[in-house]
């Protein structure tokens, strides 16, 4: 459970876990769809787990992955005292060399020396607090990638829809100008026609008309 903390933190703003499963030394907390607040110089917590928890859904919302990285112990009790929890591509791949001092096989590192983390240490009281926070990565967060690819993606299913709807349009104004065409003929044949009949009519009154004179 994560406690109060200093500044604006407070217990209402802790996040929901919908559960918790382990994954070497990177925990994935699935948390509810909901803002997580950034963590600050001063944050207070009840315990080591509830400081893991909060950075883990913060850096799910954020877009990347922890790393529970180094801690330091008591020399009195050995107790952990202090916990660095660090971006996963923290720090960089080295080399290892074998008991023959033959460089062992190379393996595929995400590690690219992102300075990302926040530090917790064990105050007077019994609460971890947080002593340094970097917010800053030296890599896209996925959350941004997946974001641009979501934009993306959204403007390319609106330009296909706009693009068949234009297509629709021209259909149909392309129907109504056939028809349009074919009713103006029809019109002018049928002016034509009563023109005839009219002419007809005018001729036949002008003959009875000298018939009577």
């Amino acid at each position: 459970m994560i406690g109060s903390g200093t500044g604006n933190s407070s217990s209402k703003d802790t996040p929901k876990l919908a559960g918790v499963v382990g994954n070497g030394d990177i925990s994935e907390v699935v948390v509810e769809q909901r803002d997580v607040e950034e963590p600050c110089i001063g944050l207070e917590f009840d315990s080591e787990e509830a400081a893991k928890t909060f950075y883990d859904a913060y850096a799910q919302r954020v877009g990347f992955k922890m790393r529970i990285d180094q801690c330091r112990r008591s020399e009195v009790d050995k107790k952990i005292i202090s916990r660095r929890l660090s971006c996963n591509k923290g720090g960089y791949y080295t080399k290892s060399k074998n008991q023959f001092g033959q460089i062992k096989k190379l393996r595929t590192s995400s590690r690219q020396g992102c300075n990302a983390m926040m530090l917790v240490r064990v105050n007077k009281s019994g609460k971890w607090v947080v002593t340094r926070f970097e917010k800053e990565h030296t890599h896209p967060l996925l959350f941004s990638a997946s974001l641009s690819l979501i934009e993306g993606d959204l403007k390319e299913r609106t330009i296909e829809a706009l693009t068949a709807e234009l297509k629709h349009q021209d259909q149909l104004i392309n129907f109504y100008r056939r028809h349009l065409n074919s009713f103006l003929r029809d019109l002018e044949q049928q002016t034509e026609v009563l023109s005839t009949k009219i002419q007809v009519a005018v001729n036949n009154i002008k003959d009875i008309e000298r018939k009577h004179q």
